[in-house]
């Protein structure tokens, strides 16, 4: 999975990355991302387009302050299929970026499963609802997890924005299966490229995001029953099961 982000001021592009399956994860390893460039109130709208650059959907943005340390934003995408993606994501920036609470709902055709996830911080409780497809019978599945720090589930474009220029990082995305699994995600620099967005030409900093595989070979089988196509297209060429 490829995105593009520009430096502070100029424009950003972005490819979505879907982060799948869980892997080992030691607490030594987790290192926060520093604030350098701290979040604000923003509100943006999108287009979803298809690999044939059909609209297939509609995107908003929406990120509040609230009190002195707590921030938080909301992506919402709404597809003509009567599909919904509905991600949410409260974080701290006091000198490090902390995710504090994370809700994630994806309903519709679109979607192999219906999920309605959450986790807080806070009480370390996680809540999972699930069924498989639109008409399977729904499971609930409740517990506690104690989160890393590095965990930046809804996060990540904002975290390009604010690593020091040409540098790599290391972090960690939730993956639910259905109980929270920890993914350790690099973010690579891949070097400068120029992009255009409408009439304006801006150069970008161009990252790969690049799950450490780790026990995705010992769960593939069991995880890609619950995938799209495409995405275990993907996993096999990662795991180099494809040319």
């Amino acid at each position: 999975m490829e995105t593009f982000v520009s430096r502070p001021n100029a424009s950003t592009t972005v490819a979505l990355l879907i982060a799948i399956t869980g892997l080992m994860y030691s607490p030594a390893d987790a290192v926060p991302v520093a604030a350098r460039f701290p979040e604000g109130i923003a509100h943006g709208f999108f287009l979803v387009r298809s690999l044939a650059g059909e609209i297939i959907g509609q995107g908003e943005m929406t990120q509040v302050v609230k009190g002195e340390d707590l921030v938080e934003s909301r992506l919402v995408f709404r597809f003509k299929n009567g599909s919904l993606h509905d991600e949410k994501v409260a974080f701290s920036q006091q000198r490090v970026f902390t995710m504090i609470s994370y809700r994630l709902v994806q309903r519709g055709p679109s979607f192999p499963d219906q999920i309605d996830v959450s986790i807080d911080r806070g009480t370390t409780a996680y809540k999972v609802q699930s069924k498989a497809g639109e008409d399977g019978k729904e499971e609930m599945l409740t517990g506690e997890f104690e989160l890393p720090q590095d965990a930046y589930n809804g996060m990540l474009i904002m975290l390009l924005k604010n690593l020091p220029k040409g540098t790599d990082e290391t972090v960690s995305v939730l993956a639910f299966t259905p109980e929270p699994q920890v993914i350790k995600l690099q973010l690579l620099v891949m070097g400068e490229q120029t992009v255009q967005i409408g009439e304006v030409s801006s150069k970008a900093t161009h990252y790969v995001f690049k799950p450490q595989l780790g026990m995705i070979r010992e769960l593939l089988g069991k995880v890609t029953g619950k995938l799209p196509e495409t995405v275990k297209t993907l996993l096999d060429k990662a795991l180099g099961r494809l040319p």
